[in-house]
């Protein structure tokens, strides 16, 4: 197993969870059972995340564009999602891990959303890990989404817009309150962040593998995790500098 310094973990890690179709391919079998899979390796991930002490995990479960996919996919997509809620409720309250979700959840069927609620509400109180589901998900509209809202207050009176931070930006976005992403895993050997978490990554680590979701394991986590605590973050400065910032801190 691979081994971590348990000290420098990273605070949030957010993950592309990509490559069940190809891995039911391969399999030869149907791409539903290739989700059915990767829904496994969701419960391999969350409970290590919990074990290690990651405090913020979030997984891109389906986006935007998710909804042009067949509609049997979809559907199959949505009880696989109500299924896990059912399953992992009792888990996530032992555990201490409270359900979040950011994305345009509305659109989700009222099964799902019912059972979303449930869960949110269930844990609502844990604070031992936030385990944040992105559904129904797109960067370039939650941003769009947040130019909106902004609009709106300054009608209200609310902001002046002359005086906004980037600060005050992030908090019109749907992960407000949450720290950035320090690490994005992406699975399945592709190279890039398809829509996802477009202004919260600006500065966030990258891990590529190609390692299939479903084929995703405990010590694959650990890798990158490794794999992150190799890297110096400076967010723009020189090395000198972040040495010189640390040493007054």
């Amino acid at each position: 197993m691979t081994k971590i310094d348990l000290n420098k973990l990273p605070r949030h890690i957010a993950i592309i969870m990509d490559g069940n179709g190809r891995w039911a391919q391969q399999h030869t079998i149907g791409r539903i059972r290739g989700h059915k899979k990767g829904a496994e390796s969701v419960r391999t991930v969350v409970r290590a995340c919990r074990e290690i002490g990651i405090k913020y995990l979030t997984l891109f479960a389906f986006s935007q564009e998710n909804w042009e996919r067949p509609e049997n996919e979809v559907k199959a997509l949505m009880l696989l999602l109500e299924e896990y809620l059912t399953k992992e409720i009792e888990e996530l309250q032992e555990q201490g891990i409270r359900l979040v979700t950011i994305g345009e959840t509305g659109l989700l069927n009222s099964s799902v959303r019912e059972k979303l609620q449930r869960a949110k509400e269930t844990t609502a109180k844990n604070d031992k890990m936030i385990l944040n589901l992105a559904l129904s998900y797109g960067g370039r509209d939650e941003i769009i989404h947040a130019v909106k809202k902004i609009i709106d207050d300054k009608e209200k009176g609310k902001v002046d817009i002359n005086k906004i931070t980037k600060d005050d930006f992030s908090n019109y976005l749907y992960t407000s309150g949450m720290p950035d992403p320090d690490l994005l895993i992406r699975t399945s050997g592709e190279y890039r962040i398809s829509n996802f978490l477009l202004w919260q990554t600006a500065y966030t680590e990258l891990y590529f593998t190609n390692v299939l979701w479903p084929d995703f394991t405990k010590d694959d986590l650990l890798k990158a995790i490794a794999s992150y605590q190799q890297r110096e973050r400076r967010f723009g400065l020189t090395s000198e500098q972040l040495k010189e910032k640390l040493t007054s801190e």
